[in-house]
């Protein structure tokens, strides 16, 4: 299959879109001031031990101080000698200097999660200084080939080795130069981390995790790569000389684009990121999907729409539901949806339309990179799945809750606002001896009241005894209003 890749740098964000056969089927974008720090290693400085949390505050140099527990102190977890585990005010004390990795990323109030336990990923394995182990992804599920590997990685380690490898799912079909060169590339970058900590002086920042680019090169770029074409000449030669030094062989792939027209616009990007964020997706048929992305799970519900065209409504039924499983697969990359997944195909009467449109499916996600379970149609008819959660969604990055509605995707009618406004002038009359009431709302709300809902108002102010004067706020939204008391 014919793959590129399209990567669009500005000063303020990297985007990156994979296309196969011209097609965009996954976006990727990265801010330069919401960049994570996960994977990134520092050497830190204790600054404060919590016996009764089990835990310490280390220093490694972010605003706000992170947070280690005892169960993330790697020589614990492995055996220490002692009978059991010890309490963390015998293995920590205040200023004292240890090498850390960031676990999970700041969130709110709340500093990044640490490790002692560094691990550092390649293009084909996982290096873990720290332990003598070989391991394997889970998603290399034949027992005979997990071996093999296995047995493959332990030839090439030199003899002086201490530290283990996990072979991630790419290196099953890696060739045996391309497994010594990661090896190679990752006991080189340790050693480059153990050299910069050498003398350091607590906080400072020993390794940062790739960027979104470099990422792109060590984890998605595949045999049916044709090329990545690139925006930016500076950026352009910054991959190149990664790519010559850790991943020689991608190097011939690199082109810088030169071309007036933005690179994006060019390829149809664009119109697709617009479209991603849309609740409704057309099919080619006259069908449509709609999605609904919720904190619990994302639900799709395929629908015929003004498709007509087959002999009889089986077939088509049958043909929508193809389309939509192909169309689905691509908006879950696309989207970048994880979590639990339910999706709702037009209901078929033949099991064998059902299996097929089940396979179509399976096949249709099997280009995707991330970990997808598909569990098959329920009793109710409902295909049920799941997709490892790898980064934000696509709408998560790029969109926030609508201020008018929550999130809700509505809001309540300008009437329904109408008659919550009479409810609260009655409570605001009892409570407070005012001379007048002053109502900031909506126009539409104002213009009810003017309207249908002036006698409505008029027997409120004679019952309350009070006057109440309308003023109407264009910068308010519908569900928006204020009483103020004169």
């Amino acid at each position: 299959m014919n793959e590129e890749f399209l990567i669009n740098f500005t000063p303020q964000e990297t985007r990156v879109a994979l296309l196969q056969q011209g097609v965009v089927q996954e976006l990727h974008i990265e801010r330069t001031n919401g960049r994570g720090i996960v994977g990134n290693v520092y050497l830190g400085r204790v600054v404060r031990v919590l016996p009764g949390m089990q835990s310490a505050f280390i220093d490694v140099g972010l605003e706000r101080t992170a947070f280690l527990h005892v169960a993330d102190i790697w020589s614990e977890k492995t055996g220490n000698g002692h009978d059991g585990p010890r309490p963390i005010e015998r293995i920590l004390s205040e200023g004292q200097q240890l090498m850390v990795q960031v676990l999970k990323d700041p969130i709110g109030t709340k500093g990044a999660r640490l490790s002692t336990q560094v691990s550092i990923a390649g293009r084909l394995l996982v290096y873990l200084p720290q332990e003598k182990h070989i391991g394997v992804s889970q998603r290399i599920e034949d027992e005979a080939a997990r071996e093999q590997l296995r047995a493959r990685i332990q030839q090439l380690l030199p003899a002086e080795e201490q530290g283990g490898f996990i072979a991630r799912t790419m290196a099953e079909s890696a060739s045996e130069a391309d497994l010594a060169s990661d090896i190679a590339y990752l006991r080189r970058l340790w050693s480059e981390i153990r050299h910069r900590s050498e003398g350091a002086k607590a906080p400072v920042m020993l390794h940062h995790d790739l960027t979104l680019a470099q990422r792109v090169l060590r984890d998605l770029v595949s045999l049916e790569t044709s090329r990545i074409l690139i925006d930016s000449r500076e950026n352009f030669q910054k991959l190149s000389a990664f790519a010559h030094e850790y991943m020689p062989l991608l190097a011939p792939l690199l082109v810088h684009y030169t071309g007036e027209r933005p690179l994006f616009d060019l390829n149809g990007v664009e119109e697709e990121i617009q479209r991603a964020l849309a609740r409704r997706v057309d099919l080619k048929s006259g069908g449509y999907l709609i999605f609904d992305q919720t904190e619990a799970m994302t639900t799709i519900d395929v629908n015929t729409g003004g498709f007509v065209g087959l002999r009889n409504f089986d077939d088509t039924i049958f043909k929508t539901n193809q389309e939509a499983a192909q169309t689905i697969a691509r908006q879950l990359r696309l989207r970048n949806l994880g979590g639990i997944i339910i999706v709702d195909f037009i209901d078929m009467e033949s099991a064998e339309h059902r299996n097929a449109v089940l396979g179509e499916f399976n096949k249709a996600l099997a280009r995707d990179h991330t970990r997808v379970t598909v569990n098959g149609f329920t009793a109710l008819g409902l295909v049920e799945m799941t997709r490892k959660r790898t980064r934000e969604s696509l709408a998560h990055v790029l969109c926030e809750p609508c201020p008018a509605c929550g999130g809700r995707g509505e809001i309540k009618t300008a009437q329904t606002i109408a008659y919550e406004i009479l409810r609260e002038l009655l409570r605001e009359a009892r409570q407070f001896n005012a001379r007048e009431f002053r109502l900031l709302a909506a126009p539409a709300v104002i213009d009810l009241f003017l309207d249908e809902e002036s006698q409505a108002m008029a027997m409120l102010s004679d019952f309350i005894g009070k006057p109440v004067s309308l003023h109407a706020e264009s910068s308010y939204t519908q569900e928006q209003y204020d009483i103020v008391l004169l």
